[in-house]
Formats: C-alpha cells, structure tokens, sequence
C-alpha cells in the first residue's frame, strides 16, 4: 500500500469520527479523488473491521462512536502503569486479552502527549514484570471472542474437550457463565448438559468451539468464590480439612510474606520458624505445594495429609533408589 493511500486513509477515518455526516461525494471533494476511489476505500476501512455505516436520516457516512475511545486524561504515573502491564508484561503476550492489550498499549502511547510520552520512553526500559510461565495459549484468541459473544448473548455452546477428568476427549453441550484466568490459563465456567452442574473447561483443552443460535435463561450469578469454595486452588474435592504445617526459617519469611489463600493465619517462633494453619477443601493440590519445599516444611495435621505426603515421597525415594533410573 502506498504512503499517499495510508495518508488519505487515515484522513478518511478523520473525518468520519467527527460529528458530521460526509456524502460520498463530499468525501470525494474533501481527498481530492474520484467517487469510486472513495468506496474502494471504504471497502478497506471495512476489510479492517472498521464500523462505518451510512445513516439514511442523516444522508452522510460515520464510524460508530463506540469503536474508537474519546480521550482519556492521564497523569504520568497512569499512563506508565498501563504500558506497563498491558504492553511490557514477559511470558504472557500470546494470552487472550493481554495481547489485545499490547496493541492498545501502542495507541495509546502514540496519543500521549509529548513530553510524557519521551519521559516514558526513557523509563519503560528499566521496568520488567514477569509472570509464573503460563499455559500454551497461542491461537486462542478467536475461541475467546467467540465465548466472550456467547456469554453476552446468551448462547449455548457446543465443545469437544479433553477431559483429564474423565481420561478422555469428551463432547457436550455448555451454558458459559465466566472467563476466569486461575494461575497460569484461561478456564470458562460453564453449566455442562452432560454433567448436569457447573463445571471448569480450560480453554487449551477445547479441541473445538461451536456456538449454537440456542439461548438460555440467565441463570442466577454464580458467585466464584461460592464456586471454587476453599480449594488450595481451582479444584473442590467436598471435604475440609484444617491443615498445620511448620515452616523452617530458611523459608519461613518467603512463606509468610505470601497469600496463599484466604483462610490461612502465621504464627511465629522464636527461631523464625512459622507454624502455617489454613483451612482447605481437598488435599490433593495442597499437596504438591507442600511438596515444593522439600524437607524444610512438615505437615503436623491432618493425619490424611501426613500419610498421602509420606506415601509420596516414598515413591519418589523408590525411584531414585533404582540404579541408573529407569530410562
């Protein structure tokens, strides 16, 4: 594409946004070129899923109001804040949502003013967060649109998921509720025909997506924190236990410093140890966590948790016992 063609381009979505309507023949005088070059241009304005349309009443052409934001004052702290996250974040620029927010973090920094945009420039280099690695979400984003539409529209949606659940690749029919991003991926909350109750899908399972015409009523919120209850995590296993763990001081303060979930309560020794209490629904994925810390934690209570721990690491044990592995 030639620079004129951008150039008269970014003119045409100029003058569209403004509050007056242009004939296609005002347009046409406006760019200085012919009528047919006009609607060629607006074909491309459409091509880039930019929403004009022609209104009758008014006889003119415009682009929606609600497609591009009006300006947005922000104070230099702000701005930086939301390049920042949307734009700087590593490890997760293929996340639905984050890379959207990548491209708006681009426009913008382009609408900033100057002095704040080169003050940013000269600081946006020395800030870096980075996330746990997160799960494989490379060519979601279309799956995401696609249930985000379905949640606001109501619809029912057809999906063939691999279930490790089940062991197996599944097909049912959902009600989608919530996109909830747990941990490292995105999982949709939805009302699944084939169980009968509301169930978690994690997006990178769904091996296919088809959203049906059928709506469904809304049912009543289903509050997340209801849903997922006091799992360590994301999974409810429908039991609770009040766990006790002691921490050593080598990695007591890491501990303690974290919220790990919103039961828990730290108590202090005088060595530096911490005794950590919390009340969970499950052992299974507290137990994992637990086993990250090695030999500097000890589970005290409940005795399920002390005999699923120790039956681990016997098997752990049994494997490195074994000369030269197994492989």
């Amino acid at each position: 594409m030639s620079v004129s063609r951008i150039y008269r381009l970014l003119r045409l979505i100029t003058m569209l946004q403004t509050r007056r309507d242009y004939t296609a023949n005002e347009l046409a005088r406006e760019l200085e070129v012919s009528r047919r070059t006009i609607f060629r241009d607006l074909n491309m304005l459409e091509m880039a899923h930019i929403p004009y349309y022609f209104d009758t009443e008014r006889g003119g052409y415009r682009i929606s109001k609600h497609f591009f934001l009006p300006p947005i004052n922000l104070t230099l702290t702000e701005a930086l804040a939301l390049l920042m996250l949307t734009g700087r974040l590593r490890g997760a620029r293929e996340l639905p949502l984050i890379s959207h927010g990548a491209r708006a973090a681009m426009k913008v920094e382009s609408a900033l003013p100057t002095g704040i945009r080169n003050h940013i420039g000269s600081v946006i280099d020395r800030l870096h967060v980075s996330l746990s690695p997160p799960s494989r979400h490379k060519g979601l984003d279309p799956m995401f649109d696609e249930l985000i539409g379905a949640i606001a529209g109501k619809r029912t949606c057809r999906i063939v998921y691999l279930s490790f659940h089940d062991k197996k690749q599944i097909t049912t029919t959902v009600r989608p509720l919530h996109l909830v991003f747990m941990g490292r991926a995105w999982y949709v909350l939805a009302y699944a025909a084939k169980f009968r109750q509301v169930r978690t899908f994690k997006l990178g399972r769904i091996r296919k997506l088809t959203v049906t015409d059928k709506t469904f009523s809304q049912p009543k919120s289903v509050n997340i924190e209801d849903h997922f209850g006091l799992a360590w995590q994301m999974i409810p296993e429908g039991k609770l236990y009040d766990v006790h763990l002691h921490f050593e001081p080598k990695v007591a303060a890491n501990v303690a410093e974290v919220n790990w979930h919103r039961t828990q309560r730290v108590e202090w020794n005088d060595d530096g140890s911490i005794e950590f209490h919390a009340t969970v629904d499950g052992l299974g994925e507290i137990t994992w966590w637990i086993l990250g810390y090695g030999d500097q934690v000890e589970a005290i209570a409940p005795a399920a948790l002390r005999r699923h721990l120790a039956g681990t690491a016997s098997a752990v044990l049994e494997k490195y016992r074994r000369k030269g592995g197994t492989r």
